[in-house]
């Protein structure tokens, strides 16, 4: 579940908010256990996905670093490099 929950930090451009709720969204869904809660915890869940998302920008607002941005496109030519030597499609 968690596997769409990536680094947000030190990136150029910034994080987006829609980046910031979807990594809130899995992180709920892994902790709660469940990928759609019951009609009954609805209210709930999506209360903890505002928090979440909140206090997310919060810290990336907040932290501080003297290393370059690092480019998305590259980050993710790596890590499919990375995902073809792991699993032998290289």
């Amino acid at each position: 579940m968690c596997r769409n929950i990536h680094t947000l930090h030190n990136f150029e451009p910034r994080a987006t908010s829609a980046e910031v709720e979807a990594a809130a969204l899995q992180y709920v869904r892994k902790i709660s256990g469940t990928t759609k809660p019951s009609k009954a915890n609805e209210e709930a869940f999506a209360e903890a996905v505002d928090e979440i998302a909140h206090i997310t920008q919060h810290l990336l607002d907040s932290l501080v670093t003297h290393a370059p941005a690092r480019n998305r496109d590259e980050e993710a030519a790596k890590a499919r490099a990375r995902a073809a030597v792991r699993f032998g499609t290289a």
